[in-house]
């Protein structure tokens, strides 16, 4: 699915604003969807509606949220194809047009769009939204259903909580806040009636020439004509009539992490135009090395997450170019999109600022703790959606060169049930090898004590983990969490694979000082970062550091979490702790390419 653009040949809507905004609940209201809301709040879209209201049932709510807005298309699109685009609604969508249901979609981080054309009328249109926050086995992620699965023991045993009912609620089997709503931009866009509709660009590069192979795929009739820019505007390569070939890129410019540059394909269709940027560099696994353009590549940078005040998980394009900024400022390089695709508009911006992203889909949470049996053996209501998510990720996303590796899940329960979480993800991990034209590594990021029965890691391209050793386990003794680390390390090395580690931190306090370093104190969070890193600076074979997390983030109430995750090493308003100074000497004496080789 191509992203949206304005043109000489495009027209572009944006129907960001203030909406019109009603709480339902767990039954879908049609009328709602139909006639103008009745006592209607404001919203703002994109954003979480969670946070926008001072109340509980906002934050708090459950099931069906119901948004309005008016639109007029000028008469001067007639003729043209209009398209109405949703970057993404959290975590189902319904979709009415002028009373009548346009589309439905699962899945609340990518991408849907339909045409609307007949159904578009002069004057004003009434567009009404569904969004539906429930979470259960078939959605990604992953909610329980019922309070004992989620709270477990911590529930005691008396006659009281057994007679208590509460209301219904989602319980989050992750551990970010399930925010909800229109979280990413609303656009109409037109095209001619004959049109592009899909591009694919995949370079391959040699030590004797740099080639991009392309596929373009349009409906309609037309010439094509692909012209290849580089970054001054200047023709580099051109191929005319032919939708699906190689052109050599003669002088080429390599894109790699803190050195990008962008090409630009202008691809014209008849009377339609679309600009797709790329860049030319190749990525590979190699022995116990990630490569990027050959050269052995070294992750320096953080699990993240898409949350901010007011905004929630809501699109913040200012956060973004101040979140990347900080990165640099750091001597990060990459981060993961823990644990959803991100936006578009951030992808975009990795691509022109050089940052390696390793993409990942909403799959968190598939260890259901309620099910007692092998319930690998029967994901009918899951994997299906798995896999229409994989496909639809790297669809979206394949021609990002910041795109250097998808994670088809997070922290899936892979050793107690090994045989068949292998059976259940080697063809995730064939089915997003297959999907993606530039064949990209392919990972599943794991966390589970019992590593020697995993038989899902050892099969990724790159071994990726998450370990806590110090904080869950052996909290507040980091000598015994070096012992362990160490220890497991050793394991990994015989795997003869790349490793990341993808998770690893301490919550601290920001302000909480200690002179001797004490669990939640800034201290103890960077005196845990010099014991493991001390570890995984002597394995050769780990070829990158992720720390848990970016920047302090929130997540439903808990007896764990106070105001939130606080593994940042920035609060969530950006401020930095003592771990983001050490982190900031550690990684800006670590070169991006050739660190242990």
């Amino acid at each position: 699915m191509l992203y949206p653009q304005l043109n000489e040949a495009r027209a572009l809507l944006d129907l960001s604003g203030i909406w019109q905004f009603a709480l339902g609940n767990e039954e879908f209201d049609e009328e709602k969807m139909t006639r103008p809301l009745q006592h209607a709040e404001t919203m703002a879209v994109p954003a979480s509606y969670n946070d926008q209201k001072a109340l509980a049932q906002f934050r708090d709510h459950y099931g069906y949220a119901y948004y309005q807005t008016v639109f007029q298309v000028p008469k001067t699109l007639k003729g043209q194809r209009l398209v109405l685009r949703f970057g993404s609604v959290t975590q189902s969508a319904i979709v009415y047009l002028n009373g009548q249901q346009l589309m439905r979609h699962k899945g609340g981080f990518l991408p849907f769009e339909a045409e609307i054309g007949e159904l578009v009328c002069d004057g004003d249109n009434l567009l009404a939204v569904a969004a539906d926050n429930r979470i259960d086995f078939s959605t990604l992620p992953v909610g329980n259903e019922s309070d004992r699965a989620m709270f477990g023991d911590s529930l005691p045993p008396f006659e009281s909580v057994r007679q208590t009912k509460r209301k219904p609620q989602n319980y989050p089997n992750f551990d970010f806040f399930n925010y909800a709503g229109i979280h990413r931009p609303v656009k109409i866009y037109s095209t001619p009636k004959d049109y592009i509709y899909d591009v694919s660009l995949t370079p391959k590069i040699n030590e004797e020439q740099a080639v991009l192979k392309y596929e373009i795929c349009c409906k309609g009739e037309g010439q094509l004509t692909l012209t290849i820019l580089d970054e001054e505007g200047k023709q580099a390569a051109q191929e005319k009539g032919s939708a699906k070939g190689e052109l050599v890129i003669p002088s080429v410019h390599l894109w790699e992490p803190g050195a990008a540059y962008l090409y630009t394909a202008k691809i014209e269709f008849g009377g339609d135009v679309y600009f797709q940027t790329f860049g030319m560099r190749s990525v590979e696994v190699k022995g116990t090395q990630f490569l990027i353009n050959g050269k052995p590549f070294y992750f320096k940078g953080y699990g993240k997450h898409e949350d901010s005040e007011v905004h929630g998980r809501g699109l913040n394009e200012a956060l973004n170019v101040k979140d990347i900024a900080l990165m640099k400022w750091m001597g990060a390089n990459s981060f993961r999109t823990s644990h959803y695709p991100y936006s578009e508009e951030m992808l975009n911006l990795c691509d022109r600022e050089g940052i390696a992203v390793i993409g990942e889909t909403p799959a968190v949470g598939l260890n259901f703790p309620e099910i007692k049996e092998d319930w690998y053996k029967d994901l009918s209501r899951t994997k299906e959606h798995h896999e229409e998510v994989i496909r639809d990720m790297v669809a979206r996303d394949k021609n990002h060169p910041c795109i250097v590796m998808w994670s088809v899940a997070n922290e899936p329960d892979t050793a107690a049930r090994a045989e068949s979480a292998y059976e259940y993800f080697q063809p995730l991990y064939q089915l997003a090898h297959a999907c993606d034209p530039q064949d990209r590594p392919v990972t599943v990021v794991v966390c589970n004590n019992d590593y020697v029965k995993d038989l899902v890691a050892p099969a990724m391209d790159v071994i990726c983990m998450n370990r806590y050793y110090g904080w869950y386990i052996f909290g507040g003794d980091l000598d015994s969490a070096k012992q362990a680390m160490k220890a497991e390390m050793e394991y990994w090395k015989g795997k003869n694979k790349p490793v990341i580690i993808t998770e690893y931190g301490a919550d601290s306090v920001a302000g909480l000082h200690a002179a001797v370093p004490g669990m939640f104190s800034e201290e103890y969070q960077t005196a845990y970062y010099e014991a493991m890193n001390a570890v995984l600076d002597d394995c050769l074979f780990v070829v990158g550091e992720h720390t848990w997390n970016f920047a302090d983030f929130a997540t439903i109430q808990g007896l764990m979490r106070v105001d939130g995750n606080k593994k940042g090493l920035f609060t969530r308003e950006r401020r930095p702790k003592l771990a983001a100074h050490y982190f900031k000497n550690r990684w800006t004496g670590i070169p991006d390419f050739g660190y242990k080789a």
